[in-house]
């Protein structure tokens, strides 16, 4: 793709370019554990979850020493998560680990920043903001540095409701068929902005996601191929204004 004008067109002309450049620096930011020493030097290590433990082997998982709930992840892909609240079935959960470290996610869409991960098990302490589908993600859509949109997730990814800067609801959305409920403004929003501001600050995009649990700002992940590149905004004007906001270098 010769001229890129939208932000999908420029998203998968990114993509060719991060397959061919290999450039290592996005695959440390990518893992969700090394990524975590990039947020510590960037914004201070308080904007962390806690990290229960950490490794290769998950028959080594300590579950007698953990507390009653915690989350179970692996660092080099997406959706691998075990949320435990409770009893949990120990060898089912060792089980599903191991396939997961199998797996290498660069293959089911070619995200390059996935392929040299060298897989892990992590597990952290649970966030709680005390909503049923929660926590809810706030996900800070950043170009050249600068916070544009702030779109708002569940973990049930059923609402898809994007917020300015100035949180006013916009009329922007790519899950058609999600609600857009009117959510609150969250506690401690200017900082996160900053946060998202001083996290991105280098890149032409990326998503910064972050949590709020009744006023603790907790980091998630950065984002730079957002559902793949298998995105839609609506109204389509939107794909074209975003677009404009990525200069490619």
């Amino acid at each position: 793709m010769e001229s890129p004008k939208t932000f999908s067109e420029k998203l998968f002309s990114w993509m060719i370019k991060q397959n061919r450049r290999e450039d290592p620096r996005f695959t440390e930011l990518a893992d969700k554990y090394l990524v975590r020493r990039y947020v510590a030097e960037r914004v201070g290590s308080q904007y962390l979850t806690r990290l229960y433990w950490e490794g290769t082997l998950p028959r080594l998982l300590p579950f007698d020493y953990l507390p009653s709930r915690y989350v179970i992840k692996t660092n080099h892909g997406s959706g691998q998560i075990i949320r435990v609240d409770g009893h949990l079935d120990r060898v089912e959960v060792s089980s599903t680990l191991e396939d997961w470290l199998r797996s290498n996610y660069y293959w089911r869409d070619r995200e390059y920043q996935y392929l040299n991960i060298r897989p892990r098990v992590m597990v952290e302490e649970l966030l709680d903001d005390g909503l049923p589908k929660g926590p809810l993600d706030f996900r800070f859509w950043c170009f050249h540095g600068v916070p544009e949109v702030i779109q708002v997730d569940n973990q049930t990814h059923d609402i898809n409701p994007f917020f300015d800067v100035r949180w006013s609801m916009m009329d922007l959305t790519y899950r058609p068929h999600a609600a857009r409920p009117k959510i609150g403004r969250p506690e401690r929003f200017e900082e996160m902005l900053a946060i998202a501001s001083r996290l991105a600050q280098g890149f032409g995009f990326v998503r910064v996601d972050l949590y709020n649990i009744r006023g603790r700002i907790v980091f998630g992940e950065l984002t730079f191929t957002p559902v793949a590149g298998h995105l839609k905004f609506l109204p389509g004007e939107w794909d074209l204004r975003l677009g404009e906001k990525w200069e490619l270098r």
